[in-house]
């Protein structure tokens, strides 16, 4: 049995324990202790102290059920928890009924845990720590206040009424004894009130361990010197469609140990999404995804990757990812393209026609001047409201003024001079390849004019010498044609997720429209840890991909 897989059993069984040790605990507070046990107790420990146990064995077990699938989690901050919560387990036990059965179930899970210390490295928020330690004190202060002042002002609501040294000891006998140190209530409104001491706490409680339990989150983007590094590595290995888009101010970097290999990712809730392959030298790549995924697992974090190449499939299954196919990237041998006999009919007409018409695409070089981006900017808005929706990011750019001047553009003139149309042009550095990624045009233009702009594109680079002309995703495209009725289920929902993940752009029909290219299509792949991780994973290429703007996902029309 290889060491992984015991992992997972003892974290499993670690989980599984936990979790009946909460419901053992929940039980036995509210089960009467056995006579004989408590009638020797009653020599030694006074009432309260034997109550207080039974208050104890319960909040033990309600926070022990809310911390065993934090310990699947490998989560630092709940193997600290739940030790220190089974030391006061066992002892509540023995001080409330002598329940050395309990107590027992309880030590050896604590055997266990602590046996298992090296395991549990997956880090919390620090912030978010800090947050609940600090709502944790401000509840139980709260709580204190709150209960203390309203014993004091409401006279006649209960059988007796208090002054401010009773009123703070019934507020903490609410809490650790059983019959809560006699109390009656007199009227439905101090019932209320003491229910809602309660509820108060239980609330703030909650929220307090939620906030300590958080996955760690990053508060700031990549630094100028790993920037810098990125680049470096990505101008020496890039080489797919998706290089450039690593360089782009939402991404940060996970480094591989020698220093030589770069992985882009958005961290989002539990998801730290990669854009696309490792970039850096072969020989390293099964270094920086180990890596990854260790780094990951101590931020609490599911690592996946979008968009991922077919050439290093084997090697992410050998690790331990699951991989399906999202769709098929439609690239043009510029190399045999041509408008000229049969073949290329449709396309010398279209060409010829908006031709005739006194239209142009014109090819400027970055730096891209102030006055170009004034005029291109009106056009990208006019886009955004004909496709009712905002921004995208992660695997592509967006209106940026910095991005654009980088940037190769291509435009669409009209014979007036007025500017219809427009993309940017990024490279691809290490294959001699180009490809285009804002795609933006007026609400109302010429039919022909996007074929107008491809053709052109595509006879313009070919004249510069490159081999192919990479066109984009397309969604779905080839989903479960590879995996031969193997994963169904699987893929109905992936297609489901896609369908609505993608509608932004109008995928549907889009193969048809880029088959008249007579591109060759390269499967696209998302490569993600475990079923179990989907969701997470899912949620957070939609936040990234979105910016979190999710109302685009769900407005209508969008």
């Amino acid at each position: 049995m290889n060491n992984q897989l015991k992992i997972k059993i003892g974290l499993w069984s670690a989980s599984l324990l936990t979790g009946l040790v909460g419901v053992v605990n929940l039980l036995s507070s509210v089960t009467p202790n056995l006579y004989g046990r408590n009638h020797f107790l009653k020599q030694f420990l006074p009432f309260e102290i034997r109550a207080g146990g039974h208050v104890f064995a319960a909040l033990t077990g309600f926070i022990l059920l809310t911390l065993a699938t934090n310990l699947l989690r490998r989560k630092r901050i709940a193997w600290v928890i739940t030790v220190t919560l089974l030391v006061l387990s066992i002892i509540s036990h023995i001080f409330k009924g002598l329940d050395y059965e309990e107590s027992l179930l309880s030590g050896v899970l604590l055997i266990q845990l602590i046996a298992m210390r090296h395991v549990f490295t997956a880090r919390s928020d620090r912030p978010s720590i800090a947050n609940g330690v600090r709502v944790l004190i401000g509840a139980l202060l709260f709580t204190l206040a709150y209960g203390t002042i309203g014993f004091y002002l409401l006279d006649g609501k209960f059988t007796e009424n208090f002054n401010w040294r009773e009123a703070i000891l019934q507020t903490l006998a609410m809490f650790f004894t059983e019959d809560n140190w006699g109390l009656q209530p007199k009227s439905r409104f101090g019932d209320f009130f003491a229910n809602s001491i309660y509820i108060i706490a239980a609330c703030t409680f909650a929220y307090a361990l939620f906030s300590i339990l958080q996955p760690v989150f990053l508060r700031s983007t990549a630094a100028p010197e790993e920037r810098q590094k990125a680049k470096e590595i990505v101008e020496n290995y890039g080489c797919s469609s998706l290089a450039s888009f690593a360089l782009l101010s939402d991404k940060s970097y996970y480094f591989s140990p020698s220093g030589r290999s770069v992985i882009a990712y958005v961290p989002k809730g539990r998801g730290a999404i990669a854009l696309g392959d490792p970039i850096g030298p072969r020989e390293d790549r099964e270094e920086v995804l180990v890596g990854f995924k260790v780094f990951c697992e101590r931020n609490d974090w599911y690592p996946a990757f979008y968009q991922t190449l077919p050439n290093d499939i084997d090697l992410y299954k050998s690790i331990g990812f699951r991989v399906i196919q999202i769709g098929e990237e439609a690239i043009v041998d510029l190399k045999a393209f041509t408008t000229q006999g049969k073949a290329g009919k449709n396309l010398r007409t279209a060409l010829n026609r908006m031709s005739k018409m006194g239209y142009d695409v014109k090819f400027y070089q970055p730096p891209i001047s102030d006055e170009l981006i004034r005029q291109l900017r009106p056009v990208s808005d006019e886009w955004l409201q004909t496709v009712q929706g905002s921004e995208k990011q992660f695997s592509l750019g967006w209106f940026d003024e910095e991005y654009l001047r980088g940037s190769e553009i291509a435009v669409v003139e009209s014979s007036e001079g007025e500017i219809t149309a427009f993309t940017n042009i990024v490279p691809e550095y290490q294959l001699n390849e180009v490809t285009n990624d804002l795609m933006r045009h007026r609400k109302t233009i010429e039919n022909g004019t996007m074929d107008f702009l491809f053709i052109s594109m595509f006879q313009h680079y070919k004249e510069r010498g490159y081999d192919t002309f990479n066109i984009g995703l397309i969604a779905l495209s080839g989903v479960g044609e590879s995996l031969q009725g193997k994963s169904r289920r699987r893929d109905k929902v992936f297609k489901y997720l896609y369908d609505h993940l993608q509608r932004f752009y109008n995928f549907q029909g889009l193969r048809a429209y880029k088959e008249k290219f007579q591109p060759h299509w390269e499967p696209r792949y998302l490569v993600y840890p475990s079923v179990t991780a989907l969701p997470d994973v899912v949620v957070a290429l939609v936040r990234a991909d979105s910016g979190d703007r999710l109302w685009d996902y769900f407005k209508p029309g969008a």
